[in-house]
């Protein structure tokens, strides 16, 4: 009897021991995780799908990732957003981080791959407007969103085209007012994204191809990079393999975007069921088309950048808005974290 006790109280102690190592390892492969808070450009909008099958396929928790994505409020409100420990990455505009990195160098974040490599930044106006080019601004009132890119690359694009834009009135409105507004007359008119305004205008019964004009600053000798993951420099110091994690996870979830639109359109539907499937799809489709699709992606793969562009882009940058350094091209743009130049994508038709 004795003897039956004792083994009963050793099989406890053995199972008791496996269980303990078991939670263990539990509570060790948990924290083996690495949390990552990133903060998107704007709402819930179709490409964004590119970034949510990452999530929804597991290809973030395949390389030991926990990542929460939240809605944004333009892209130049991210850079802040991290600069400030809000959020580890973002997807913002690099010439937002540009100008943070010329006045307060150690507080920018830094650029770790490129995806909108062609300039979306547009002033819309009424397809009977008089206003037919920068030249024709001074006298107008023209509106857009505090944090918008194309209104903070304003400034560059007043000293680039030669335009008195002191005699230009800028006034500040929410985002979901910007069309309607300029449709009714109460502004001449909107900075903005020409995606974004295009497929805004759409959803508020607006024809863009009839109604609208698009004056692109891509035209006056802006041929800026625009929105990019970026990740906080402490962050990527400390979880260097985190951030490569990231972007072979995001490379991925961008190559089944592509093979599958309404795969990465659902995506955002699941998230934000309001959203109209068809004008969303078509929204995905034109940003491909309108501001991924830079000639240099040929060359040099998605996600990267050419150094002599960029470096040209930063000197417009502080030129026109008198910043008081130029930062180096590393300083924005680190393209160590970059998966392998063979597994990026060549072309996103």
């Amino acid at each position: 009897m004795a003897d039956h006790q004792m083994k009963t109280r050793a099989r406890r102690t053995v199972l008791a021991a496996i269980a303990a190592f078991s939670t263990l390892g539990a509570a060790t492969a948990t924290q083996a995780e690495t949390d990552i808070k990133l903060v998107l450009n704007w709402k819930y909008q179709g490409p964004q799908g590119l970034l949510f099958l990452a999530e929804d396929k597991g290809y973030f928790k395949e390389e030991g990732l926990n990542v929460t994505m939240d809605q944004g409020n333009g892209s130049g409100a991210a850079v802040p957003l991290v600069a400030n420990g809000a959020y580890d990455m973002g997807f913002g505009d690099i010439n937002a981080l540009i100008e943070l990195a010329a006045k307060k160098p150690d507080d920018a974040p830094v650029g770790v791959f490129m995806m909108y490599n062609q300039p979306p930044f547009t002033i819309a106006v009424k397809a009977d407007s008089p206003i037919k080019s920068p030249a024709d601004f001074p006298g107008h009132i023209l509106g857009g969103a505090a944090n918008d890119g194309a209104l903070k690359l304003f400034p560059a694009l007043c000293s680039i085209s030669k335009t008195d834009c002191s005699k230009v009135e800028v006034t500040n409105m929410q985002p979901n007012l910007r069309e309607q507004m300029l449709m009714k007359g109460q502004v001449d008119g909107v900075f903005g994204y020409v995606n974004t305004i295009r497929f805004s205008a759409k959803l508020i019964g607006v024809d863009p191809d009839k109604e609208i004009r698009f004056i692109s600053y891509g035209d006056y000798g802006m041929d800026l990079y625009s929105n990019a993951i970026i990740v906080a420099k402490s962050f990527a110091k400390e979880n260097p393999e985190a951030v490569r994690g990231f972007l072979r996870a995001l490379n991925r979830s961008i190559k089944e975007a592509i093979k599958d639109p309404d795969a990465a359109v659902a995506a955002v539907k699941a998230r934000e069921p309001l959203i109209k499937t068809d004008v969303e799809r078509e929204r995905f489709d034109a940003t491909l088309a309108d501001e991924m699709s830079h000639p240099e992606v040929a060359k040099i793969g998605l996600g990267d950048i050419e150094e002599a562009r960029l470096a040209k882009s930063i000197d417009i940058l502080v030129q026109a808005n008198g910043l008081p350094r130029t930062p180096s091209v590393g300083e924005v743009f680190d393209r160590s974290f970059l998966p392998a130049r063979s597994e990026l994508l060549t072309s996103v038709e």
